[in-house]
């Protein structure tokens, strides 16, 4: 208080500006003693997307970037949520799975950001869908899998329960990083999503990617994860199923050998099996389905996003 005092009797006495008077105070301590603090700057971001479309069954990466270092981002669309990492540039990043039965129209991402110094901020960025349509492909395979016999549908129903189960869990790990690969060389050879005839009868959506690939191919790992389930199923043969983590999932089938066993960690590159033509199949291919949060999306899109 006495420095107060001081500092008007000097703006009385005419030695002291009153321009310099306000630089004093404002620099050295407030009208009651204190310090002056300068007001906080509210915490604001970028959010950008790529994506190869923003139609049914695609991949979206979404970037979260502020020039405020942040603690946290996490986010929720087509009521499923999305998990974000800090990537090395020091944005934070996560991918949305479109699914295929996913309505046209204007969907939100409802976004949490979090600072490093407790900021928080609640954002919503839109993702416009777009509708497209999916080609239909007509099959001729065994009869015993489109009408399976009566003795195997307990089994049937087993397997898809299962499979369901383990596509519902989201483990806490993210067990990859950096860019995606394929599984096999070859080039896809069917369009994921199109509507499937089996002998004349329509079938469910073809939800994942078929890859030319001849008896014995060796099937890689496109990505860290760890396998969930090994084995022989009724429709898919021979197949491995790795969870990538943060409910992302590879299912590879008709393998003719499997190389890898139930709780095992692989990495980018490692096989895991060799191609076949095991269960509902009309030659020797590799089927590989990417889920996404339960999100059916071509694993094509992934990898194009992800590739180097």
């Amino acid at each position: 208080m006495d420095a107060i005092v001081r500092t008007l009797r000097r703006i009385v006495s005419g030695r002291q500006s009153v321009a310099r008077r306000v630089a004093t105070v404002v620099a050295g301590i407030g009208l009651w003693g204190l310090p002056v603090l300068a007001a906080a700057q509210p915490l604001q971001v970028e959010v950008s997307h790529r994506a190869r479309g923003l139609f049914p069954g695609e991949a979206v990466l979404v970037e979260v970037a502020s020039a405020t270092p942040l603690a946290e981002v996490s986010g929720t669309i087509f009521d499923r949520p999305v998990r974000f990492y800090e990537a090395d540039d020091g944005a934070w990043r996560g991918l949305v799975g479109i699914d295929l039965q996913v309505e046209p129209g204007d969907h939100d991402l409802d976004l949490q950001i979090t600072s490093a110094g407790g900021a928080t901020l609640e954002r919503a960025y839109t993702l416009s869908v777009e509708d497209k349509a999916y080609p239909t492909r007509e099959l001729t395979v065994a009869p015993r899998y489109v009408e399976p016999p009566p003795e195997v549908s307990e089994r049937i129903a087993r397997e898809a329960r299962q499979q369901s189960a383990i596509f519902a869990t989201a483990s806490g790990e993210r067990l990859w990083r950096g860019s995606w690969g394929r599984p096999v060389p070859g080039q896809a050879t069917s369009a994921f999503g199109s509507r499937s005839v089996f002998n004349g009868q329509a079938r469910n959506p073809h939800s994942g990617a078929d890859f030319r690939a001849a008896e014995g191919t060796p099937i890689v790992a496109p990505a860290g994860g760890r396998v969930v389930l090994t084995g022989d199923t009724y429709f898919s043969g021979g197949s491995v199923i790795l969870d990538h983590g943060w409910g992302l999932y590879s299912y590879f089938a008709h393998l003719s050998k499997i190389l890898v066993e139930e709780g095992d960690l692989v990495a980018l590159g490692q096989q895991v099996g060799l191609a076949g033509a095991t269960g509902r199949v009309t030659g020797p291919h590799l089927h590989w389905t990417l889920r996404m949060n339960g999100a059916r999306v071509d694993p094509l899109s992934l990898v194009a996003l992800l590739e180097d």
